[in-house]
């Protein structure tokens, strides 16, 4: 009962506001939140969470509703590396920071 996502083109600050707020919750309930939820990084926790929710009822004849969200835990991913030209052939760097998801659903 277990999804993962890497690589992830959000930085983990952001998407762990998110995922405070849904922690320990309900499946049927975080995946009603996330689905509504006024933020980009809702719908990339939602697409996890439903993963994990269909991955319970097909491997492991889970039912929907006994259903809540146990690990939920946000690591740093790889880190792309870009640059913003200046004067005298300088650059600035650029940091494009990603994610690694890993959710873990228990049985209520």
């Amino acid at each position: 009962m277990k999804a993962y996502a890497k690589n992830i083109r959000i930085s983990p600050k952001k998407l762990r506001v998110v995922a405070e707020v849904v922690k320990g919750k309900d499946a049927a309930w975080a995946m009603d939140f996330l689905k509504f939820a006024p933020k980009k990084w809702a719908d990339i926790l939602y697409k996890v969470v439903k993963s994990a929710v269909a991955n319970a009822e097909h491997n492991d004849k889970q039912d929907k509703a006994s259903l809540k969200l146990g690990t939920l835990i946000i690591t740093k991913g790889i880190v792309y590396k870009r640059g913003n030209a200046i004067s005298r052939g300088r650059m600035h760097p650029i940091l494009k920071r990603t994610s690694n998801i890993r959710l873990e659903l228990e049985s209520k």
